[in-house]
Parts: structure tokens; C-alpha cells; sequence
């Protein structure tokens, strides 16, 4: 029993070095760790800085090397290397002159002495010293744990987090993702600033003076340069504070936590119809091409690919609506029958896409040879296309799925503005005119957070389909 605690104490000790051995190989991971833990590393920098001994290492390597070169070893390394470089200028029939045969063996002995004097080093344990090194000798103390733990804590939190290979996909991926919202807002803000049109004519009106103009544009900080303008609207976004809209000053945070899920829940419910529409289809034209079936599913996909969304809409509310009278016209929240011609319409050209695309991938999977040897052992036909083909395939498709998914989203307005939805997309179009820099500003961003959500979900997908991405993740 003693033996099993003392052990787990082991082990829990030098839980944190492990990992931080791990993250320390890459020059990020050192910068973020670093920042996380900043009150801790300052004191042990510090203290290092103190205890360190910067002649130890450098007078410990001149001195092995000094006996090295004393037991001879240096002139029989230039011996070996000389005959080397002239075997092989006589077998490729090259003129190497006494010169550059000199300054070849000379290089390649300095080296081999470097590499000699290193290894000696290490084997008698004697490392070169760093900060690195250092720290990780601390995190073997369970008293300097204890002691740093509070002002550390972030760090420490950090590094459970990214103990896992899954876990540590995962926050990588939110930190590229941070980086891609902050790019997003950066290009839709310097585009809404170069464009010719002028928020405070276009709102007061041709008739408004300068002097008005001038009042409008203080008031809302566009007589800014460019830099100060650009940091107030990054910095309201991670403050979660839009601001208000340029026209009626409406709370844009609240206009878009209202519209928001409208679009959010139009397009969530026209992928689900799109993926239990298509992925059926296209897992059926492949295992029967060439039939009536894979002919008939692809001529509608092509149809559902041509038609314009706008017309489809139209042409749904004359035909459904106003004819049979079996849907609303508009959407109504309160109605939930409303909800299915705008999810139609925006599902449409998605659910053809991703059954073009099952089709194209399984044709290209059912013809592997690991197909062939299973049904060569006897399997079913069944057994071969769900557990084999159907597994191996969805990754493009997943990927197409991704693709449009964020597709919807930004091309939904169409969609809203034939149904009257009051959604993201529509606000957005309704503000650009002006612009509203605010409001278009946080559209697009609450867009591309949605976005990079639904990428990092497709990316661990990835994961879950493909057992070599699985490995690459663990070894990373």
C-alpha cells in the first residue's frame, strides 16, 4: 500500500513537467505558457538569473575538448575524413585541389569534435543551462507546485487542458480561430471605411450642412484616424459592447442576440434536411450507377443546383400559400408551419451539393482494393457499404457540409428577404446601404464566430472518421 501511494505521489509530481517538457518544443506554446504564468516566471527567472552559473558549461566544453584533441582523436578523425572526400572525388572523377580537400575535412572534423564533446557532456549529465531547463526542475517539487499554484493558475489550467491530444486540437483551434475573427472584423471594417459612401449624408440627407455632418461625424468618432477608429470597434467586440447603430441608435448587441437565432435555427434545420436527404441519395446512385435511380436522384440534384433561390421562394408562396393555403407566407415565430418553406428553399441547392458529392466519394471508395478483399471474404453487400465504404468516405463530404453550412449563413438574406424573416442576414443588407459600420460590424462577426465553431466541429470530425488523422493528433 505504501509502495502504490508512493509511487501515485511520483507520478503526480512529475505530471506538470511532462507536459511542459512537451509544449516547450514549440516556440508558441513557450509564448503562451509564459504569459499565462507571467507573477511565477518573473520571481524564478529572477532566481535563476541568481543561481546561474554561466562558466560552468562553456569551461566544461573547452576542457573535453582540449583532451580530445590531446588523446589524438582529432588528428584521426582528419585521416578518416581525407580518405573519405578522396574516395569519393575519384568515384565520381572530380579535381578536388589541396585547398578545398583542406577546408572540406576541416569543417566536417570541427563538427564531429562539436557532436563528440556534446555527447560526452550529456552522458555525464552535465546539460546547458536555460530557463527551460530550469523550470522544469521546479515543477518536479510538489512544495513549489503548492507555493505557485494560485498566482500560476492559468498556466497550471492550461497545461491539464493540453494534456490531452484531443483537448489540445481543441484549443488550438480556438486560438486560430480568435485570430480569424479578429482578421474578419479587420477587412469588413477597412472596407466599410474605404467605401465612397458617407454614413452621414446618406442618414441627414442631401439638404444637411456641414456644420451638421461634422456634429455626426464626432458624435459617433468618424472624424478618427483610421488606427483609432479600428481599435475601438475590435476592442467593443471582445467586450461584447457594439455600441449603437448609426440609424434609429438602436443597442446593435441586443438587435443582433434577437435576430441572430432566426438564421441560426432557418439554416441548423435546412442542413439537417439536407444531410438526411442527400447522404441516402448519394450512397444510392453510387451502389447503383448508371441505373434509373442514379439517373433520376442526379437530374434533380441538377435541378435543385439551377434553381435561383429567390424564384424557388416566389414560386413557393404562389403555389403553396396563396393556392392550397397549406403555409404561411411570412415567417411567424409563434407558427412553426412557417418555418418550412424558408427551410426548403435554403436547403435546396445544399441537400443537391452534398448528394453529388456522396456519390462522387463513394464511387471513388467502393472501388479501393480493402473494398474488394471484404467482399472477397464473404460479406454482405450491407455489411461491406456501412462499415467500410460509407465510414471511409465522409470525410469530403463532411467537408462540403462545412462549406455550405457557413454558406448558409452568409447567403441567407436572400431567403429572409422573400419571406420577410426579420434574421441576421436581412439587418445585415438593411445596414450596408448606409453603412453602418457598428452594426454591419458585429453581423458579420457573430457570422464568422458561428463559422469557425462549425469548422472546429468539422475538423474533430476528422478525427472520429479517419484513425490515421487520430494518430497524427496524438504524436503531434
Amino acid at each position: 500500500m505504501n509502495n502504490f501511494q508512493n509511487i501515485r505521489k511520483f507520478n503526480e509530481s512529475y505530471y506538470f513537467k511532462q507536459i511542459f517538457n512537451e509544449m516547450t518544443t514549440k516556440s508558441s506554446y513557450s509564448f503562451v505558457l509564459f504569459l499565462l504564468g507571467f507573477p511565477v516566471h518573473v520571481v524564478t527567472y529572477f532566481l535563476y538569473l541568481l543561481k546561474k552559473d554561466k562558466h560552468s558549461y562553456a569551461h566544461k566544453f573547452v576542457q573535453t575538448k582540449e583532451q580530445l584533441i590531446a588523446q589524438g582523436k582529432m588528428q584521426a578523425w582528419e585521416g578518416d575524413y581525407r580518405q573519405q572526400e578522396q574516395t569519393k572525388a575519384a568515384f565520381f572523377k572530380q579535381s578536388l585541389n589541396d585547398q578545398q580537400l583542406a577546408s572540406v575535412v576541416n569543417q566536417l572534423t570541427e563538427q564531429k569534435l562539436k557532436r563528440e564533446v556534446e555527447k560526452i557532456l550529456t552522458s555525464d549529465g552535465i546539460a546547458k543551462q536555460s530557463y527551460t531547463n530550469y523550470f522544469s526542475k521546479l515543477l518536479e517539487n510538489p512544495i513549489f507546485l503548492a507555493v505557485t499554484f494560485i498566482p500560476g493558475i492559468f498556466m497550471y489550467c492550461f497545461l491539464v487542458l493540453c494534456s490531452n491530444a484531443f483537448s489540445r486540437f481543441i484549443v488550438e483551434r480556438l486560438f486560430q480561430s480568435a485570430f480569424v475573427i479578429v482578421g474578419v472584423a479587420t477587412l469588413v471594417f477597412t472596407i466599410l471605411y474605404l467605401s465612397p459612401f458617407d454614413p452621414a449624408r446618406n442618414l441627414l440627407g442631401i439638404e444637411a450642412t456641414p456644420e451638421q455632418v461634422a456634429n455626426f461625424n464626432k458624435i459617433y468618432g468618424l472624424d478618427q484616424p483610421y488606427l483609432v477608429q479600428l481599435w475601438h470597434s475590435l476592442s467593443g467586440l471582445f467586450t461584447f459592447d457594439l455600441g449603437t447603430s448609426f440609424e434609429g441608435k438602436e443597442n446593435i448587441t441586443q438587435s443582433i442576440m434577437n435576430k441572430f437565432p432566426v438564421t441560426l435555427e432557418i439554416a441548423l434545420f435546412s442542413l439537417l434536411m439536407a444531410i438526411a436527404i442527400a447522404i441516402p441519395v448519394g450512397i444510392i446512385s453510387a451502389v447503383r450507377p448508371n441505373s434509373f435511380a442514379d439517373y433520376a436522384f442526379m437530374f434533380i440534384a441538377l435541378i435543385g443546383l439551377s434553381i435561383p433561390s429567390f424564384w424557388q421562394g416566389l414560386i413557393f408562396i404562389l403555389t403553396f400559400s396563396l393556392k392550397l393555403q397549406w403555409f404561411p407566407a411570412t415567417y411567424n415565430p409563434n407558427n412553426w408551419l412557417s418555418i418550412v418553406m424558408p427551410v426548403v428553399v435554403l436547403g435546396t441547392s445544399i441537400t443537391a451539393s452534398i448528394a453529388r458529392m456522396t456519390r462522387s466519394s463513394m464511387l471513388e471508395v467502393i472501388h479501393e482494393d480493402y473494398i474488394i478483399t471484404a467482399k472477397a471474404k464473404g460479406l454482405s453487400e450491407r455489411k461491406v457499404i456501412t462499415k467500410h465504404a460509407i465510414r471511409n468516405a465522409m470525410i469530403p463530404i463532411v467537408t462540403v457540409i462545412g462549406l455550405l453550412f457557413g454558406g448558409m449563413l452568409g447567403g441567407a438574406s436572400v431567403t429572409e428577404k422573400v419571406f420577410n424573416i426579420s434574421g441576421i442576414g436581412s439587418y445585415i443588407v438593411d445596414k450596408q446601404f448606409i453603412p453602418d459600420i457598428p452594426a454591419i460590424l458585429g453581423g458579420v462577426v457573430y457570422i464568422a464566430i458561428t463559422i469557425s465553431i462549425v469548422n472546429m466541429v468539422i475538423d474533430v470530425l476528422y478525427a472520429f472518421f479517419d484513425p490515421r488523422i487520430r494518430s497524427k493528433m496524438k504524436k503531434s
